[in-house]
This record gives structure tokens, sequence and C-alpha cells, in this order.
């Protein structure tokens, strides 16, 4: 998946977290992508490949919400 997606971006992963929600906030990127859970607040920490492979979509980018808070 070549979607664009940065730090602080809402995604959503293709299979649900044990709590039942597959809403992630992505919280460090780099070689590898850490993501917290929105219902439960865990963490988890993802390689690069293995991320995109399982991203679903981008629900909220941190880059349109900042430009509408200004």
């Amino acid at each position: 998946m070549s979607a664009k997606y940065g730090l602080n971006d809402i995604v959503e992963m293709k299979k649900q977290h044990a709590c039942g929600t597959n809403r992630f906030k992505i919280i460090r990127m780099g070689a590898d992508i850490r993501i917290k859970c929105e219902a439960c607040q865990r963490s988890i920490m993802l390689p690069r490949q293995t991320f995109n492979k399982k991203l679903k979509t981008v629900l909220e980018s941190a880059s349109t919400q900042d430009k509408e808070n200004e």
C-alpha cells in the first residue's frame, strides 16, 4: 500500500486489536513504526514493511488537523 501517512495520524488496520477496535495513532516513525490503540492505549511496534502490509486506510491526517486549527 502506498498511502501517505505521518506522525500523529489516525489509521485503520486490516485486523482489529484484542480490545475490539482497529483505530490506531502513529506515535513513532523510523525503520519501525509504533502505533497506539485508540481504545485501550496499548502500543505496538511493527517493522515498516509489516505496517504497510497491515494498513487499511488513513482515517485522519495530522497535517490536515493542524491546518484546521490555524
